[in-house]
């Protein structure tokens, strides 16, 4: 499996852009799946259901199948937020992990930036930001800039510079 990240502030247009390079990726033949981080406390199932019950009084995980899909909920409990190379640990063998988030990991990321978000650069600061994909040209840019429309581009650079997940160093900064 190969892993490549995508970082940048909210309202840069991560999510809009995996939803638009996934279909490209596995076009190409690639399997892929993502890992998102969330920042804030979220909740995938609904109140009322019983798979909801057994979380709220008490398992620490839920597994629900049908035969459509399958989710496995965990509740962490007190217990510290899992780090990246765990979560990756979890998914069945695919050809890309595509990562949204977890900025501060040491894996290949690609950064996306646009102006209108008006906040500073992510990668003066983050060796590990490969490109950055940005609306607007940057001629200052020391790494790759490729134009966060071109999907075909973006797309070509991950699958050419995504890593191996048994090669990433995955300590954190």
């Amino acid at each position: 499996m190969r892993v490549m990240g995508f970082a940048g502030w909210s309202g840069a247009g991560k999510t809009t852009l995996l939803a638009r390079l996934i279909p490209v990726l596995v076009g190409r033949g690639l399997k892929v799946s993502t890992i998102k981080h969330a920042h804030h406390e979220f909740d995938i199932d609904t109140p009322g259901k019983d798979s909801h019950t057994h979380r709220v009084v008490g398992a620490s995980e839920v597994l629900v199948a049908s035969a459509v899909r399958w989710a496995l909920m965990h509740e962490l409990r007190g217990a510290p937020e899992p780090e990246l190379p765990e979560l990756i640990a979890h998914l069945a063998p695919v050809d890309l992990v595509l990562v949204e988030g977890f900025k501060r990991d040491r894996h290949p990321k690609i950064e996306i930036h646009r102006a209108e978000v008006g906040k500073p650069f992510l990668h003066p600061d983050d060796p590990f930001i490969a490109a950055i994909a940005s609306d607007r040209p940057l001629p200052e840019a020391l790494l790759p800039v490729i134009d966060l429309d071109d999907t075909e581009a973006i797309a070509d650079f991950v699958e050419a510079h995504a890593a191996a997940v048994t090669m990433v160093d995955w300590r954190t900064r």
